[in-house]
């Protein structure tokens, strides 16, 4: 008797051998099903070799079980004993596949099939399975005879007697055998439909790639003729029958399961088309309606049932337009967008455990190879496999991927699908989510031969292999565009410049001679220098292909590079900082004005650094007055002063326009900015922010250089229209008017000249040619516009506006708010101006008719000519113009008792107005979103043009530019202008009975 407390040897020999539960393993072990062999120790080995040993065993006692005699029982364990092939194969199946136990349960002399070992039994093909298959006359004896096969194969995959590669083509073979048995009784079901018509089954995705899992949809797609004499529309409804009824032998589900679905949604519109056409409609849809995609699943398109004659000529037919594929605009972009929407569609709490479609996952593999084969397939034949592995090495071979980088991918590959066979093969299910629990991992591992410690080594060798992955597929399709142009390894394959040239132009390169010889300028060479930019210029490469101008963003990088090269920090930031990297490619190709403000100083790219983005956070008015007065004060003389001032703007104006341009276009790690206002917001008050500081900073240069500390007269600048709105664009003028008040003692003509000349000062040197972009000062709002004198006194303002006022000037003033110099004198102005703009009772009649006058002759007599209407955001249908007379009618009116009212701002004073109910709620959003958008499109053909615009441009790239800054993918440039019209229109609607009364 066993002390207490004491194992048995056996107990112990079982956790040895890899039992997780020894104690019912012991009690398995000591059934009478087991008592011939349970004294071997070749059993205890072999199930200890297994996945699962516990799983194996438990396997094996139901095995032996139902052997339906006791001369079966005995045939099983001597020939286990006995013969080790059978031994490995059998455990091996068990320990990996409790659904395979599960068949042989129910089958249990299948186990006969595992028996034999001769050479034609190690790599079956399609002719083997079909032998295998013959037997099978209706479905549920084709689903037994298929579980078999799929014995044998699983058996040959867990010994290793087969790779991945072997055992993905030999399901692949088993599929195609499967296939044609299930058409073969479906045509003897339906004699009289198989004599109409000829029917060609043609396998797509992995099943046509010959590289299936375990349990995948058979993707395939049906073509159909008539016989010779038949009518076609019969034989296509013939077809379509004998299709329909072999989809359902091998989906349905019966008392054996099912097999697998058979999936034909691929074919030409999908669920909504036909399911069989006959070969020229395939081809006139191809022609004419196919979408990129389309074209990239026909890549693995192979004949497979039916008709085989009929599916080759489909294949050959179709072939010329899979290889002229990449010839379509957007090519690249629709690809990579498309692999973008299938990662966004996948649930948040499973995309760490996806294996075929999270990042890093089998899916980016073959995304990458199928991209590249579409490229140079066309002018290569050795590279048209349907086979992912087979398409890599070709690839490598040709110098389209470098060898070390195939390699890796092969290797990452392989193991992401063999986990994938796996974890499929244990239930026969249909997943490629990696298991949570510690048992499944466990099992997975010790199947992979990881032995140690599974759980742990098991989650290592994954996530090494999808960071693999996750560095290579991008750079899988860049790295060769420099190893044509730089210094390569002897022996080394390397893209050939027509090949280059092709996948520059497949990414959307105009000129692919020039990025090539810009590529060459900096990535050849043997310096640091040359090396570091070789690894950054991949990534940077496709930045630079998702936006509208690839060709610019590499000029423009090169331009940089060349000012900045032999600074140490420069690609050190780039290299070392993801951010600041991919903020640089969207700035540089995003259009003219950022890169032009960079390349004046080229240093500020150290703006798009700081990591988390704090960078391009835009500074607050005081910081950055702070910062020009100091700059000032150090200055030697008024125009060093203001040269510096400018200097500072210049760099502000940079930051700005890039925390723009990247909020607009996201990033890899954030999204694109959703809340259009808010960006608006951000601009306007950026900009408006730095102008008034920079008006600040000059005013005391002027003064200073030429009255010391102390100006004759107490002088302020007010800002008017969208400067004193805070909604200046990045080409707006500032829009001012300029007051003044003489000191005690100082005679009125003097304290008028100093005036008038600090004035003119200010905007001599705010113009002055230089490299900092001019600040143009427009002060033509004031009272008699142009014929009127630039400044007056307070005095002179309250006289004027008392005596001679005119509504219009009382809408202009709706937008004055002091911004710079003497702030009391400022607050007096505006306390001035305060019941011309907020009169007191609102507006009359003949007030509110006269500004409807002016806003109808403004629209009649404003527009340029041959400008389009419905495109113009300032003075076209439902645009800047439109929304702000609104608004405005609604301050004059209601300022007065509508505290809400009385601000600068055009949407917070829309806010207020739906706040007191005078504008409904939907009308006020519908008029928000249009004044967002129209100044979002001003803010954009700034960007993209380098100069102001208040319309969309003309020139393709530029208009693709605005519509990639708004939001709008390649190909989309006529949506944008739809969606544009749409809402001025609506704007336009309300505006009518909110202005004119309609």
């Amino acid at each position: 008797m066993m002390a207490p407390g004491r194992r048995s040897s056996t107990f112990t020999r079982l956790l040895r051998h890899g039992f997780t539960d020894p104690s019912a393993a012991e009690r398995l072990l000591d059934g009478a099903e087991l008592e011939p062999v349970r004294s071997d120790p070749v059993l205890l080995d072999a199930l200890g070799a297994t996945a699962d040993p516990d799983l194996a065993l438990l396997g094996l006692v139901r095995l032996v079980e139902a052997q339906d005699s006791h001369i079966g029982e005995r045939e099983l364990l001597d020939t286990l004993i006995a013969a080790k092939p059978l031994r490995d194969r059998l455990l091996g199946v068990l320990g990996a596949s409790a659904a395979l136990a599960d068949h042989l349960a129910r089958h249990p002399r299948d186990w006969q099939e595992l028996v034999t070992y001769e050479p034609q039994d190690l790599h079956p093909g399609v002719r083997e399975f079909e032998r295998g298959l013959a037997q099978a006359t209706d479905p549920v004896a084709l689903r037994v005879a298929y579980r078999r096969c799929l014995l044998s194969i699983a058996a040959r995959d867990v010994c290793g007697t087969t790779d991945l590669a072997q055992t993905a083509a030999e399901l692949a073979d088993l599929a195609t055998a499967t296939l044609r048995a299930a058409l073969a009784i479906a045509g003897r079901a339906a004699p009289d439909d198989a004599a109409l018509c000829r029917l060609a089954v043609v396998a797509m995705g992995k099943c046509g790639g010959h590289e299936l899992n375990y349990v995948s949809d058979v993707d395939v797609i049906f073509v159909g003729e008539a016989v010779e004499g038949a009518d076609e529309r019969k034989a296509l409804q013939a077809a379509t029958r004998l299709a329909s009824h072999m989809m359902r032998i091998c989906s349905e589900t019966t008392v054996e399961g099912s097999i697998w679905p058979v999936d034909a949604n691929l074919r030409p519109e999908g669920r909504n088309g036909p399911l069989v056409r006959t070969l020229s409609s395939h081809l006139a849809y191809y022609q004419r309606w196919a979408k990129t995609w389309e074209f990239q699943a026909l890549l693995k398109a192979r004949p497979v049932a039916g008709d085989l004659g009929l599916g080759e000529e489909y294949v050959a037919t179709l072939a010329p337009l899979v290889w002229h594929a990449a010839e379509r605009e957007n090519f690249v972009a629709d690809v990579q967008k498309m692999r973008r929407r299938v990662v966004e569609n996948i649930p948040v709490a499973e995309i760490e455990r996806e294996l075929k479609l999270g990042p890093g996952g089998l899916r980016d593999v073959e995304f990458a190879v199928q991209l590249l084969q579409l490229v140079h397939g066309r002018a290569d034949t050795s590279l048209r496999s349907g086979t992912t592995l087979d398409a890599l090495k070709a690839l490598a071979a040709g110098g389209y991927v470098g060898r070390a980088d195939a390699v890796q991918l092969d290797d990452a590959y392989r193991f992401l699908r063999s986990m994938e066979h796996r974890i499929q093969l244990y239930r026969l299910r249909r997943t490629h989510l990696v298991p949570e629990d510690d048992a499944d991992l466990r099992r997975i591992g010790r199947s992979l031969g990881l032995r140690a410690d599974p759980v742990v080594e098991l989650n290592r060798e994954w996530k090494r292999h999808a960071a693999v992955v996750r560095r290579l597929h991008e750079k899988l399709f860049y790295r060769p565009l420099l190893d044509a142009v730089a210094q390569l390894a002897p022996g080394e394959s390397r893209l050939s410049p027509n090949a280059a040239r092709e996948r520059l132009v497949a990414l959307g390169y105009a000129d692919p001679a020039a990025a090539l010889r810009h590529l060459e300028a900096l990535a050849s060479g043997v310096s640091r220098k040359a090396a570091i930019q070789r690894t950054l210029l991949p990534v940077l490469l496709g930045w630079f292909a998702d936006s509208a101008d690839p060709d610019a963003g590499l000029l423009n990088f090169r331009k940089v590079s060349d000012a900045l090269g032999k600074t140490p920090w420069y690609l050190r930031l780039l290299r070392d900082e993801g951010a600041a990297a991919e903020n640089l490619a969207r700035v540089l190709s995003a259009g003219r004005l950022a890169p032009d403000l960079l390349m004046r100083a080229p240093e500020a790219v150290a703006l798009l650094g700081d990591g988390d983005g704090g960078g391009l956070e835009p500074r607050g008015r005081a910081h950055l007055e702070q910062e020009i007065l100091a700059a000032v004060r150090r200055a030697d003389g008024g125009e060093q002063a203001v040269t510096a001032a400018r200097g500072v703007r210049r760099r502000e104006l940079f930051r700005t326009a890039a925390a723009d341009i990247v909020a607009s276009y996201g990033t890899e790690e954030t999204p694109a900015v959703a809340d259009q206002g808010a960006l608006v917001d951000q601009v306007g008050g950026a900009v408006s922010d730095l102008t008034a500081a920079t008006l600040a900073g000059t005013l005391r240069a002027v003064v200073r250089d030429r009255w010391g500390d102390t100006l004759p007269t107490r002088f302020a600048v007010i800002g008017m229209g969208r400067f004193g709105g805070h909604e200046l664009g990045y080409g707006s003028d500032a829009d001012v008017l300029f007051v003044h008040e003489p000191r005690e003692g100082v005679d009125e003509q003097e304290a008028s000249r100093a005036a008038n000349a600090v004035v003119s000062e200010m905007r001599r040197l705010l113009q002055v040619s230089s490299a900092d972009p001019p600040l143009l000062i427009d002060a033509d709002l004031r009272p008699e516009g142009k014929s009127g004198p630039l400044v007056r006194t307070l005095n002179s303002y309250g006289a004027y506006y008392r005596r001679w006022s005119l509504v219009w000037e009382s809408q202009a003033l709706l937008r004055a708010e002091f911004v710079a110099g003497d702030e009391d004198l400022g607050r007096r102005f505006i306390e001035l101006v305060d019941p011309l703009r907020y009169p007191a009772e609102g507006l009359g009649d003949d007030a509110v008719r006269e500004i409807r006058r002016l806003k109808a002759r403004m629209e009649s007599e404003r527009m340029p000519r041959g400008a389009d209407p419905t495109l113009h955001t300032k003075l076209g249908r439902g645009g800047l113009s439109d929304v702000e007379w609104t608004v405005q009618l609604f301050q004059l009116q209601h300022g007065w008792v509508e505290p809400g009212l009385r601000t600068t701002r055009t949407r917070e004073a829309l806010g207020a107005a739906c706040a007191a109910g005078l504008v409904s709620g939907e009308d006020a959003v519908i008029l928000d979103e249009a004044w967002v958008l129209a100044t979002r499109v001003r803010n954009a053909v700034m960007l993209v043009r380098g100069r102001a615009g208040d319309t969309f441009p003309s020139d393709g790239r530029e208009l693709a530019a605005v519509g990639r800054y708004l939001g709008y993918g390649p190909g989309h440039v006529g949506d944008m202008l739809e969606d544009y019209r749409r809402i001025t229109r609506r704007a336009r609607a309300v505006v009518e009975v909110l202005f004119y009364g309609a």
